[in-house]
């Protein structure tokens, strides 16, 4: 679950001849906003317009529910034969398997092949047996998605295995948006594809955008505010969608190598360069956990994070000094 930031845009809304124009929409099933500097509303609208075609455009690429995308078919002949996709498929692909070794698969796109055995609906009654939870995820390993570059292929090895890019989907799509506007003329905006954010330029009156961070545990605090340069955010979190079995607090994010929900922590932002990393990220140190996530992020440079655990304390990387950026 995503989407835990506000966004606060500290201008007014006319500014040397140029303007803040907002678009919001309802796109892969979230929410999205795309905010941006234009010298009048018209080509603001269309710095927005062209945001929401490139979201389309990416979602008819890899999207594994539209069943006539890449990633679809490669899904669909899993265990059969290897699929031609598009080299910014590929891309993609390859950058997840890379972060799947890197997070020795905390994070893996193969997820997708996991049976649907917890439901977080509160229709569950009871844990599933250990033998069920192994069984879940027996199809899944990032280390049997075959890819040949010069042929630029993905093959799933075995049958019943799916690719999913949720995890980072989104991410890479802030990003491409960032990439596309910036490259038709637009000096300064914000994307929020349901939380994962990226950001260029300058707000109207020279100030960097703002991000605020909103408690989880108490949805109406905000416990800190920072400026985003040319960078992105990404937060995930559970705090509403969890079950508790015999005391112990589990989250909807289930760890792909063992098929159990991770435990511990109810949110985990993550800061980056790329979305796609912080999306990745985020979800990876869910899995991890708190102590095993912040080693992690320490010896990554350029890449900071803050969690708060099931307790509601607040932890972060050793690079970011929150009492700098409390309200």
């Amino acid at each position: 679950m995503k989407n835990y930031f506000l966004l606060l845009l500290l201008l007014s809304t006319f500014s040397f001849g140029q303007i803040v124009h907002k678009k919001k929409a309802s796109l892969l099933g979230s929410p999205f906003e795309v905010t941006v500097i234009a010298k009048d509303s018209v080509e603001g609208e269309s710095f927005c317009n062209k945001a929401i075609e490139e979201v389309k455009r990416i979602e008819n690429l890899i999207s594994d529910w539209i069943p006539a995308t890449e990633i679809s078919n490669v899904n669909k002949y899993a265990g059969v034969k290897p699929i031609i996709v598009k080299k910014e498929v590929f891309d993609l692909v390859e950058r997840s398997l890379q972060i799947s070794r890197l997070t020795d698969g905390a994070f893996d796109i193969s997820y997708a092949s996991m049976d649907r055995i917890w439901n977080f609906d509160g229709s569950m009654k009871k844990m599933p047996t250990p033998e069920e939870i192994k069984a879940s995820v027996s199809k899944v390993g990032y280390q049997n998605v075959i890819l040949d570059k010069e042929n630029s292929t993905i093959f799933l090895k075995n049958k019943g295995m799916k690719l999913g890019l949720g995890g980072i989907g989104q991410g890479y799509i802030a990003d491409k948006i960032k990439e596309l506007l910036q490259s038709k003329g637009c000096v300064g905006g914000v994307i929020n594809v349901s939380g994962d954010i990226n950001t260029w330029g300058y707000q109207l009156d020279g100030t960097p955008w703002t991000v605020a961070i909103v408690n989880p545990m108490n949805k109406s605090k905000v416990f800190a505010t920072f400026p985003l340069i040319d960078s992105a955010v990404e937060t995930s979190g559970s705090y509403e969608k969890f079950v508790v079995f015999n005391g112990k607090r589990y989250s909807h994010i289930i760890d792909p190598r063992t098929g159990y929900p991770a435990s511990g922590l109810v949110s985990v932002s993550v800061f980056a360069k790329k979305t796609e990393l912080a999306d990745a990220l985020a979800t990876s140190i869910f899995v991890m956990g708190k102590d095993v996530g912040l080693d992690f992020i320490n010896q990554l440079p350029g890449i900071e994070c803050i969690l708060v655990d099931d307790k509601g304390e607040v932890f972060t990387s050793k690079n970011i000094d929150i009492k700098k950026y409390q309200n």
